[in-house]
């Protein structure tokens, strides 16, 4: 039996269930479960490492942090940001980096991406997990700051 792996929130908001991800990919956990967070438009523009691992993917959007073990963690920053093509995201590290839990990986400004039309909200997936696997830590509905406890993945 292998340890549980605590997922931190990687920005700060308001905890939403994936189910209501505007996403159909999200919200109907193809690529795994999870909880999303809609960032405070302040304090939410910090994204950091849910967990401690290598870097194994970093869009300016969307990155994934893979455990020793081998589970794996993706967080996506807003919905359709892809389009954006980088613009109004920094990376602060690079694919194949080991970092710690709460390193900072990008900074980036949720209110710009609403005054885009696009929703800010940030799946947090353990991807490939079975959904009996992971375990809320943090209740729909609340706030929450990054690096608070998210998710347990047994």
């Amino acid at each position: 039996m292998r340890t549980a792996l605590t997922v931190l929130a990687p920005v700060a908001g308001t905890v939403v269930d994936m189910a209501a991800v505007d996403d159909p990919v999200f919200s109907a956990g193809m690529v795994g479960p999870g909880l999303a967070i809609e960032p405070d438009g302040v304090r939410g523009g910090e994204a950091v490492s849910p967990i401690t691992g290598r870097i194994v993917k970093l869009h300016p959007h969307a990155f994934v942090v893979q455990h020793d073990d081998g589970r794996a963690v993706l967080v996506h920053l807003g919905i359709d940001t892809v389009q954006l093509g980088g613009a109004g995201f920094t990376t602060h590290a690079s694919e194949g980096d080991v970092v710690q839990r709460g390193t900072v990986l990008v900074t980036w400004d949720p209110a710009a991406v609403r005054d885009g039309g696009r929703s800010a909200v940030c799946p947090v997936v353990a991807l490939e997990a079975t959904p009996d696997a992971v375990a809320r830590l943090a209740q729909v509905g609340t706030t929450i700051e990054h690096g608070d406890d998210l998710l347990a993945w047994g």
